[in-house]
């Protein structure tokens, strides 16, 4: 009988080894957790760039106005019949002597 008794307590403790150390621990299962939410959130992030990005080639494909916006501000490009002014600004200059 205590040889049986023997034998359970030292199954016991190896399962409860398993259970809080081992490969598949609780504390395993905890990390994987906190993994998931991490790569959901960052999933969530993409979708929503992902579909800031197709509505922005969307636009593009047929809408004037955004093809003009990126003209003018990316290429600096104009309208005919509008003129371009640059204003340039004279850098200080400061004496030192």
């Amino acid at each position: 009988m205590r040889q049986l008794v023997l034998v359970l307590v030292v199954l016991l403790g190896f399962l409860q080894f398993r259970l809080w150390i081992g490969d598949g621990s609780v504390a395993e299962l905890h990390d994987l957790r906190g993994r998931i939410v991490e790569t959901e959130q960052e999933l969530v992030r993409l979708q929503a760039r992902n579909s800031a990005l197709a509505a922005e080639v969307e636009d593009l494909k047929t809408g004037l106005d955004a093809i003009e916006e990126r003209a003018r501000s990316e290429l600096g490009m104009i309208q005919s019949g509008e003129v371009f002014l640059q204003v340039v600004e004279k850098p200080n200059e400061t004496k030192t002597q």
